[in-house]
Formats: structure tokens, sequence, C-alpha cells
């Protein structure tokens, strides 16, 4: 996924096409974009430290199997040098820090932060319990559909996970905004079969992708 920012007709496109969304329905569809969904300093240094008395563990046994004698003091000082020298890298480089934090701890984060938007944005607060975040975090490749109990429940999670799927491909190959507005559009499909517009329906969240 790139980790750009969406232009000005990007963001055009995808709030019309949740305006559209939501003339289907009395649902409410709210979108969000991460460049992260953490900074991942410290998992990042504690894997690494991990690596490196690894490594030094191994070097440590090498060099007595060749009666190379170091002194315990300077072996540690190396260690404590090789650790400082590769936080100090992860501190001024935020993107690699992703290469040495696992997989599940990435998702796990950009979960969490998805949870945090759906109720930061107040999409749980619709009147009726309809709203539907569609959630990107671009670093960590992760995609969301959190939908609230009022057609959540109507729903099956294989139709959220579907639309999910299309929207990472989507951001795979680039087409970031692309993957919004059909995510959109086959969620205001959902919401039209299940909360279909309602006479005085109001427009209860802000028909815009929130960038962050």
């Amino acid at each position: 996924m790139s980790e750009t920012t969406l232009s000005p007709s990007d963001h055009e496109r995808i709030a019309a096409a949740i305006r559209t969304g939501e003339s289907r329905t009395s649902g409410e569809i709210y979108c969000v974009v991460a460049r992260r969904s953490d900074g991942y300093f410290f998992a990042a240094v504690f894997a690494v430290t991990l690596g490196i008395l690894i490594v030094s563990l191994g070097v440590s046994l090498a060099l007595d199997h060749l009666w190379i004698e170091v002194q315990v003091p300077h072996f540690v000082l190396i260690q404590l040098l090789a650790v400082a020298a590769a936080s100090a890298l992860l501190w001024w480089t935020p993107g690699l820090r992703l290469w040495f934090v696992p997989r599940r701890l990435l998702w796990r984060a950009a979960h969490a932060n998805a949870l945090r938007q759906f109720y930061a944005r107040n999409v749980h607060l619709t009147s009726a319990r309809t709203g539907v975040l569609v959630f990107v975090s671009l670093a960590e490749r992760y995609a969301a559909v959190i939908a609230d109990a009022g057609i959540n429940d109507k729903v099956e999670q294989a139709q959220w996970d579907g639309i999910v799927a299309d929207l990472i491909g989507h951001a795979r190959d680039n087409r970031l905004a692309d993957g919004f507005v059909v995510a959109i559009g086959a969620v205001a499909a959902l919401l039209s079969l299940h909360v279909p517009p309602q006479a005085g329906d109001a427009n209860e969240l802000y028909d815009h992708l929130v960038e962050i």
C-alpha cells in the first residue's frame, strides 16, 4: 500500500461516493485512512536487542571454539554500543521499524486503531446504530469494515470480509481512492437491503474521508 496522501480530487470522489451511497439507505458511512497505527519504536528495539543478544551469543561460542579470548567488559560494551546504534537508527528511520515487528502485532495495533476511530468519530452514536466505518492503515497494510450493532447482526461476516479483501487489493495496486469508492458502494448496497431510506432521515456523520 502507498503511504502518499490522497489528492483533493480523490477526497471529493470519496465524499461524493459517500453521499450517493447514503442516499440509498438510512445508515451512515464514515471513512478513515491512517498512515500508520503506532510508532512501534519500543517493539522494534526489543526485537533488535533480542537479535543482537542471540548473534553475540553465537559469536562468543565461535570465539571460544577458536580459543580467542575477549574480556567480558569489552564484550558487553560492544553489545551496548550495538544496541545503542540500532536504537538510534530506528529512532531516525520510522519506516525501518516495521521490518522488525511481527505481522500479528502490526495488525493488532491497526485493529485497535480502527476501533478507536469507530468510537472517536461517533460512528457508534447514530440513532438506529447503523453506522459503518471503512478503515485503512497504510503502513500495516490493513483494512477493516466495522459496523454498528443495528446493521452488523443482519449481515454475514463473509460479506464484510469480501469488501475488505477488495479494498486491500485496490490499495496494493496503488488505487486507494478507487478502493474506497468501490468499498463505499458495496457497503451502501448492503445497508440499502437492511436499512432502506426512511422519511425524515438526518445526515448524522460528515460525508468525507479523514486522513490521520
